[in-house]
């Protein structure tokens, strides 16, 4: 498959993707500057972070009522069916053929990463408050800088841990008054934690994925194959504590199911495939600026001091790891790789 960065807009697989081009007829477009082209997937990432922000509290109020695996699994069901549906009926991106390789992998490494990521998460949001677990998401390119290189004795490597510290710190200053007290919120502390190991790990899949297929079609795969996996114990989840129907509930999952599921989704896995996993993960510090602005206007709930501490510590540790310190500084100012 060629490499999207590289083609021009007018021609290939990336006419299909970026909104910008369908504006003008085919016959004038014209190329767009790598620098264009990243500017519009940032601004389309900080869509996404929005969209998750609200997506967040929504899946906070459904988990107080609905059994959490069949909230994620439900969502992620009917999201990746009709994300697929829309792709198949609008053609744009072809129809490559899956081998049997590759279609398991999709059912084992994507669906199966992110069905235990979305249980993980809801559960989180059962035992402590969105902004708590929205801030553990925002350390997750921390993950994804150990998981691309080992340490060395190098100002990178140096810079890299350095960076993990900082935000391992902010971690602690979130635990810790959970720890202080004794309060069984330090269960969902754990759980978001994990949440935003495992959704370094679903991101690095799905930019595997994408070197095979389409990323809007790696998302839609991946999504309803993590619902299909998550339905028998979904089922088994309704029968033990049954479910409540209300008109709120039902537009919230909507709600969930097309803004952070449908759009959100395809906008980053998208970008998976154009940056490295670490670079699209950065977007995720704002994810807690995002989800507080939501809880302020939703819920009125205050944000204790710890919570801007620790997020500022996360910021500065993912900033460190992951800001060009060569076109910051003088050059004399950087130490050599």
């Amino acid at each position: 498959m060629n490499d999207p960065c590289k083609e021009p807009i007018g021609s290939g697989w990336l006419v299909n993707q970026i909104p910008i081009a369908l504006a003008a007829p085919p016959g004038l477009i014209t190329p767009v500057s790598r620098k264009q082209s990243d500017l519009f997937l940032a601004l389309a990432l900080v869509f996404a972070v929005f969209l998750w922000g609200g997506n967040n509290v929504g899946v906070k109020v459904l988990v107080g009522t609905w059994p959490p695996i069949w909230t994620g699994g439900s969502r992620f069901l009917c999201a990746g069916l009709l994300l697929a549906a829309f792709l198949n009926f609008s053609r744009r991106l072809g129809s490559p053929p899956i081998s049997p390789q590759l279609r398991w992998r999709l059912w084992w490494q994507g669906g199966l990463s992110l069905a235990v990521y979305i249980v993980v998460f809801n559960t989180a949001l059962r035992y402590t408050s969105a902004s708590h677990v929205a801030l553990y998401l925002g350390a997750s390119p921390v993950w994804a800088l150990f998981w691309e290189g080992m340490p060395a004795w190098t100002w990178h490597s140096a810079r890299r841990y350095g960076a993990a510290m900082l935000a391992l710190s902010g971690v602690g200053f979130l635990f810790w008054p959970a720890i202080q007290t004794g309060e069984s919120t330090w269960l969902g502390e754990v759980l978001g934690l994990a949440a935003s190991v495992l959704w370094t790990h679903y991101g690095r899949q799905c930019r595997a994925l994408a070197a095979e297929l389409p990323s809007p079609k790696v998302t839609a795969a991946t999504m309803w194959r993590a619902g299909a996996l998550l339905t028998p114990l979904s089922l088994i989840e309704i029968h033990k504590t049954g479910l409540v129907w209300s008109t709120e509930l039902v537009l919230i999952q909507v709600y969930c199911i097309l803004g952070g599921g449908v759009v959100a989704f395809g906008i980053w896995n998208y970008a998976l495939k154009r940056w490295p996993a670490s670079q699209v993960l950065l977007f995720n510090n704002l994810i807690p600026l995002s989800t507080t602005g939501w809880v302020a206007v939703c819920f009125k709930e205050p944000i204790p001091g710890t919570f801007w501490l620790a997020m500022l510590l996360v910021v500065t540790g993912v900033l460190l790891g992951q800001a060009n310190w060569q076109s910051l500084l003088p050059a004399r100012a950087v130490p050599p790789e």
